[in-house]
């Protein structure tokens, strides 16, 4: 499904970037319950091998407000007794009793899960929080767990500003090479774990953190990509699947065009819906005409292509960082205001904006180095859940379509879909057809507007799954559960308190 490079990063979920850029201060963090008790393991039979790993004893402690604890997994689940990876578990206490957990994920593939459940346990209902603990494990690979290291902040500096629309063959070469560069830094720096961080093995892992936290079901609540790796668990572990929502859903069924074909699609309609509103409000830097405010985006876009602009520091405002700086703030309606702004300063010839929010994707700090290695992990487990891998020559054939569709994101995310033809690891564990058979239901929630995942893709995945709710939010912006609807959060709430799942979708 999901190809990198562009195509790729443009679908994560950064934890706080679907929830309005919510950020806290230590000080500010919600307060969670003292006198937290870890549960009982469930001491359930597994297969063959991993007995250890499901009877490890934990060694709990406070981390912040929070409990927290350090797992052990096999790196490869076909040889469990060769290496082996730690994965990093944090649990947000109820407000009140508790009594059962809920594992959250917030996407991209590569975002935190422990930072997002922080942000998780501070925006569900009240009656949410009086019983779930909120249960975040930081995927193999990824934030807290044993990371996995691939370039170093100035090598992934020149990744992210290189060109998304290679013009020539001198250019389409360097783009193959920088794929090429990144899987060799992350087999030598990382070892057997570069070709082990795929979507089934994060799965498997989550069964592991299930059955030591005590729990005979995993309850769930995935965003974005994290969608994908709930349906994965529903379709492995069906038995073992509780209260599961699938919030701003993708379509695991399409290959590498039609998945990067989606989020063009996307991403034009957020684009058209951003201008509209931009002009509604007066002295949008994009003029008052939507239509060829679009236009003189596109234009500006192609001309850092030739020309960059000054941008933080010393750095350049290239094509491909402004290709994320516009990006990120289409995610959330709320950061509309400051595109706006970005954008004011851009054609005045200043790249700040834009490069600041490129930084805010990737989570660049100020010292050139990255609190994230999101911007490389998406791009490893993605390349490990492909089954197709376009080579340069698809895209010639393709790239016409796309500008067809958006003339400011079609041609990078045309080149994007090939982002995987150098990427030299295969997963011995490919991914199953995604039908979550035998699964009890599972509400799929899907935005009209969404730019990231489109509202067809949950249409896609609510029909693929054996027992499949889709729930329908008509509105702007990446996932729907945080958004401000309160028909879609009383929707969620209902059923993850009392399994109430809606005769038909209430069309929030």
């Amino acid at each position: 499904m999901k190809k990198s490079h562009v195509a790729i990063v443009l679908v994560a979920l950064l934890a706080g970037v679907g929830l309005g850029l919510l950020l806290f201060d230590d000080d500010d963090a919600p307060a969670t319950t003292a006198g937290w008790i870890p549960p009982d393991p469930t001491g359930e039979s597994v297969a063959a091998g991993l007995e250890s790993y499901y009877e490890q004893d934990l060694g709990w402690e406070e981390c912040g407000r929070n409990q927290c604890t350090w797992v052990t997994v096999p790196v490869d689940y076909d040889d469990p007794a060769g290496e082996t990876t730690r994965l990093r578990v944090s649990v947000v206490p109820a407000d009140g009793e508790g009594g059962r957990s809920l594992f959250v994920n917030p996407g991209g593939p590569g975002g935190s899960a422990i930072e997002f459940a922080d942000q998780f346990a501070a925006l569900v209902g009240d009656d949410v929080q009086q019983v779930y603990d909120v249960v975040g494990m930081d995927p193999r690979g990824v934030g807290e767990s044993t990371p996995l290291e691939c370039f170093d902040g100035a090598r992934f500096d020149d990744y992210v500003a290189q060109d998304p629309t290679p013009d020539d063959p001198e250019e389409q070469a360097r783009y193959v090479q920088e794929i090429s560069e990144l899987a060799a830094a992350c087999e030598q720096n990382s070892g057997a774990l570069a070709a082990h961080v795929s979507t089934v093995e994060v799965a498997r892992d989550l069964d592991v953190v299930r059955a030591l936290l005590g729990e005979e079901k995993l309850d769930w609540f995935g965003a974005s990509y994290g969608t994908q790796l709930g349906a994965t668990y529903a379709t492995l572990f069906p038995e073992r699947t509780g209260r599961m929502v699938l919030d701003g859903a993708v379509d695991p069924t399409l290959d590498a065009f039609e998945s990067a074909m989606a989020q063009t699609t996307g991403f034009q309609r957020a684009v058209e819906s951003y201008a509209a509103w931009c002009a509604e409000q007066g002295d949008c830097p994009l003029g008052d005409d939507p239509a060829v405010g679009v236009d003189r985006l596109t234009s500006f876009l192609a001309a850092l292509d030739v020309r960059p602009l000054p941008g933080l520091g010393d750095r350049l405002l290239t094509e491909g960082i402004a290709f994320y700086g516009v990006a990120l703030p289409l995610y959330n309606e709320g950061s509309w205001d400051f595109l706006s702004q970005a954008l004011e300063l851009a054609l005045d010839g200043d790249g700040s904006g834009l490069m600041y929010a490129s930084d805010l994707y990737f989570d660049r700090q100020d010292d050139g180095s990255y609190g994230s290695n999101l911007g490389q992990v998406i791009t490893a487990v993605s390349c490990l859940d492909s089954t197709d891998r376009p080579e340069l020559d698809d895209v010639f054939a393709q790239v016409d379509r796309f500008e067809q569709a958006s003339p400011i994101f079609g041609r990078a995310l045309a080149w994007g879909a090939a982002g995987c033809s150098a990427w030299p690891f295969t997963s011995d564990d490919p991914a199953p057809q995604l039908d979550g058979a035998g699964a009890p239901p599972i509400l799929v929630l899907g935005t009209t507007r969404d730019p990231a995942t489109p509202y067809e893709s949950a249409v896609a995945l609510a029909e693929q799954l054996e027992s499949g709710m889709l729930i329908t939010r008509d509105g702007d912006g990446h996932t729907a559960y945080t958004s401000g609807n309160q028909c879609i959060a009383d929707t969620v709430d209902r059923f993850l308190l009392d399994g109430t799942v809606p005769e038909a979708d209430p069309r929030c």
